[in-house]
């Protein structure tokens, strides 16, 4: 079975610390013609649900909660009638954009199963607490949130980040993989484990 992977962009602001920065965020529509997984859940319900296209959504997988990634999880949710899935280590970030409001919990080492296929959840605390990414072994696919980009890890100048975890998630938890895992990112290009697997010692230097 080929996993079905739908990628939706979409703009919007994300704030923390006091300051507003726009971004796009990348949402990963994720399982086959029947069903499937929505992974994030920022700033527009709309396109995302227009790649839903109609099938079953299995749950909503945020993976961690700044608020461009969760913003419209619960439009979403009421849309789709699918759980809210997000690690425990990050509920101060969600109540901070959804205060009060309640949702499923995703824990390391669960797994989600869409389309015949296994989602398998690591968490990686470092850009956040309760970050984390989903892997699909089958398809040798990784998503990563805003845990690894193409060039580097997420960043961790914020509130309830941290360098020193990022780095030892994205050492001991991904670069293990094989390196032609697809790598889908929080935001911008996709790339592969192998592309950034030579670059950790210089990330440590700059230390960013």
């Amino acid at each position: 079975m080929t996993l079905r992977i739908d990628r939706v962009v979409t703009s919007g602001t994300f704030s923390l610390d006091g300051g507003t920065w726009d971004v796009d965020n990348n949402i990963w529509v994720v399982g086959d013609d029947a069903e499937a997984v929505i992974i994030d859940a920022a700033h527009d319900a709309a396109p995302i649900l227009a790649a839903v296209d109609g099938r079953k959504v299995v749950a909503i997988v945020l993976t961690h909660a700044h608020n461009d990634h969760i913003g419209v999880a619960p439009e979403l949710a009421e849309a789709t009638g699918a759980p809210i899935l997000l690690h425990p280590a990050d509920e101060m970030l969600w109540e901070q954009t959804h205060p009060g409001v309640p949702h499923g919990e995703l824990f390391d080492g669960q797994v989600v199963e869409v389309g015949g296929d296994r989602l398998e959840v690591i968490n990686t605390p470092g850009h956040s607490p309760g970050s984390c990414v989903l892997w699909s072994p089958s398809a040798k696919v990784l998503f990563s949130g805003d845990t690894l980009f193409q060039g580097g890890p997420g960043a961790t100048g914020r509130s309830y980040s941290s360098f020193d975890d990022i780095i030892a998630s994205i050492r001991d938890r991904i670069l293990v993989l094989d390196d032609d895992t697809r790598v889908c990112t929080g935001h911008g290009d996709e790339t592969t484990v192998g592309a950034e697997a030579g670059d950790l010692d210089e990330w440590i230097r700059r230390g960013q």
